[in-house]
């Protein structure tokens, strides 16, 4: 393949971009799983019931949701180094205001707006690979960003851990601040500008009202679900997010530049490699929630074991995304992921039919074969997701992905609950055969993108 020298940062100005995209989407990962594990700590300190606390992670969430596609639209309309350093300073603030919260309900309105700055960070970080590196050298940028993120979940728990052994619950958002003022810094130093958006591009608030709606109420619907609230309430909270979802995609359409980008979906690489993103989450979700459950509960591990026996999914993950990134360009994308997705939904499966009574040798190479698999799909679907769609349309493409991994992960999360109310004793096993049937609906889907052609842009 020829080298095109024209386009990405040089070297000395890359590595700089590269630093600041990896500070703030580790803060904007780890966010997402690190007050997870301080939960039951903070709610005794704020005196706030358990059920309420768990607000502090689903308004994080929910915000994000609610608010990628528009950051994204944003990016295009504006510039990706604008948006991308509006959520750097959005989200270092309001890690402020969460660690100076005196009670839940401030807590959980700083988290919205934290979400908020999430999202600014997830919507575009992916455009700005794009250009920040070569063409030629688009997959390992892919891949180092998919390690970024892996590491960041893996590490998440870890971290707050550690972090909890040494300080109080405030530390874990005070830490955002100096990353957060140092990443604005090589930001401000580093990142790229990219060209102004199509004339004919504006903002459209209805657009972005009816986004909110959507995602949010179906987030929460799926939320709400996982935490068994009365049925008539999520099943009212589905259907008005059929409903608004109806005519939020009937207007989409109208516009000569979408919100929601409907036209990227006629592209059938983009829609195709979305599915199998989507898949790949769901199952990725669906088994890491069920596990700890059937880790302690089932074969009676300690929690220390069981965070020990789940290292091996996100270790291989993080070895295999760099690798995998390196081989886009000499192997079609569907041909990886596909091979990705067999090689995970073989450990899913493998998983699902342990033995009675399993010694850790049977649980770490199963592990290790669902996180190579999927770090093998990862940077490849990611690369071809932004790639395919046009340049100037790269913040669509980058929410359209945020969305599709956030999607996936919440009816993953959704789908554990069902398993576990259906059966107290098999539910973990019934989530993990889900797992490994939504990875091979995503192994199946990805094989269907080898007929497409790989676009050259």
């Amino acid at each position: 393949m020829e080298k095109t020298l024209s386009d990405g940062l040089p070297l000395p100005q890359r590595y700089g971009a590269i630093a600041t995209i990896a500070i703030g989407i580790m803060m904007a990962v780890l966010d997402g799983a690190i007050a997870n594990v301080a939960l039951p700590t903070i709610a005794r300190d704020l005196n706030a019931s358990e059920a309420a606390s768990i607000w502090i992670v689903n308004a994080y969430q929910i915000a994000i949701v609610v608010s990628l596609l528009t950051f994204s639209f944003l990016g295009d309309m504006f510039g990706y180094r604008r948006v991308y350093k509006t959520g750097l300073v959005c989200f270092t603030a309001t890690s402020f205001l969460c660690a100076l919260s005196p009670n839940l309900e401030m807590l959980t309105a700083a988290r919205v707006l934290q979400g908020i700055g999430g999202a600014a960070l997830m919507s575009v970080n992916t455009a700005l690979i794009r250009l920040i590196y070569p063409q030629y050298q688009l997959g390992r940028g892919m891949g180092i960003n998919s390690f970024i993120v892996a590491v960041s979940a893996a590490a998440g728990p870890t971290v707050a851990a550690a972090i909890l052994s040494v300080a109080s619950w405030h530390w874990l958002f005070y830490v955002n601040v100096p990353s957060g003022i140092i990443a604005l810094l090589l930001a401000m130093r580093f990142l790229p500008p990219n060209p102004q958006g199509a004339k004919k591009q504006s903002f459209d608030l209805p657009s972005a009202i009816m986004n909110a709606l959507t995602f949010g109420l179906l987030i929460t619907a799926l939320s709400g679900f996982a935490q068994q609230q009365a049925g008539i309430i999520t099943l009212a909270e589905l259907v008005s997010a059929l409903v608004i979802g109806f005519f939020f995609v009937r207007r989409q359409l109208t516009l000569t530049v979408p919100l929601l980008p409907v036209d990227l979906l006629r592209i059938p690489l983009f829609t195709l490699s979305l599915c199998t993103s989507v898949c790949s989450f769901c199952a990725q979700m669906l088994a890491l929630v069920a596990l700890p459950f059937y880790l302690q509960s089932t074969i009676g591990r300690s929690e220390v074991e069981t965070g020990l026996l789940l290292t091996p999914w996100p270790l291989a993950t993080m070895v295999m995304a760099p690798l995998a990134g390196r081989l886009i360009g000499r192997f079609h994308a569907g041909l990886l992921g596909g091979l990705g997705m067999l090689l995970m939904l073989t450990g899913l499966f493998a998983l699902a039919f342990l033995p009675g009574t399993p010694t850790d040798v049977d649980i770490i190479w199963r592990m290790a074969l669902c996180g190579a698999g999927f770090g093998l799909f990862q940077s490849p679907n990611n690369h071809t997701i932004i790639v395919s769609a046009p340049k100037n349309r790269s913040g669509g493409a980058s929410g359209m992905l945020g969305t599709a991994r956030l999607l996936g992960q919440s009816s993953g999360a959704a789908l554990v609950a069902l398993t576990l109310n259906l059966s107290a004793t098999q539910g973990t096993q019934y989530a993990l055969i889900m797992a490994g049937c939504f990875a091979t609906a995503a192994c199946i889907v990805s094989s269907l993108r080898v007929t497409q052609a790989l676009p050259e842009n």
